[in-house]
């Protein structure tokens, strides 16, 4: 075993899950596109720092270096920053700056840092402090309510509180469940038809873009 992982929910309305793990050799996953953004602690040779993360918006390989520990708070879609547009934050993140050993900096306060104990305590500060909002207009479009606003507008603070675009939520909705479909034994011209593209290239390109697999590839782990 490469590394020890584990994960759990959250009681928050703000956190999809908390996740924590520890690397015991070096290793590298394949990690899929996704649809939260995060707040990332590592630990590594004595070092800690803190970086928020945008969504991945396409697959790829992630390296882990041995003794490094992480500590992700994924946050439900519609919850973000006000200070901190998802959609500017680039490839690497922002590394937020260090206050001492064991705190950092956000919004001109020294914050301490979480563990994955109290991530949820951590998060209700956050959120007290107005540091940390909902946007509802994100889960009415996501439901598929009417809005009466203007669709630019629409556009804009659904790009704001999520850093994604509506079309970009159903394509890789739509790689999941093709993903699932394939998984559970469904031939690949099957999926192709009950997950709606328009030939095997398309299905293939998006499996490859979203889950970092192609589906032979997937279809292969199943085989007896």
């Amino acid at each position: 075993m490469s590394r020890i992982y584990e994960e759990r929910l959250s009681d928050s309305s703000f956190v999809d899950k908390v996740g924590h793990f520890y690397v015991e050799s070096d290793c590298s996953y394949t990690c899929e596109a996704g649809l939260l953004w995060n707040m990332l602690i590592v630990t590594y040779k004595g070092q800690r720092s803190v970086t928020i993360w945008r969504p991945e918006t396409q697959s790829g390989l992630m390296n882990f270096p041995a003794g490094a520990e992480f500590l992700f708070i994924h946050f439900k879609l519609g919850r973000f920053m006000p200070q901190m547009s998802l959609n500017s934050i680039g490839p690497r993140g922002i590394l937020l700056p260090k206050a001492s050993s064991q705190s950092f900096w956000l919004d001109s306060s020294a914050w301490a840092l979480p563990n994955y104990q109290n991530a949820d305590t951590f998060v209700d500060w956050l959120v007290r402090d107005g540091l940390l909002v909902h946007e509802p207009i994100v889960d009415a479009v996501l439901q598929n309510q009417p809005q009466d606003i203007p669709a630019r507008t629409l556009r804009h603070r659904f790009l704001r509180a999520t850093g994604l675009t509506q079309s970009y939520i159903y394509q890789l909705e739509r790689a999941r469940q093709a993903a699932t479909l394939l998984e559970k034994g469904v031939s690949i011209l099957d999926t192709v038809d009950q997950a709606g593209y328009a030939d095997q290239p398309h299905l293939t390109r998006a499996l490859k873009r979203f889950i970092g697999s192609t589906p032979a590839q997937i279809t292969s782990v199943i085989q007896p």
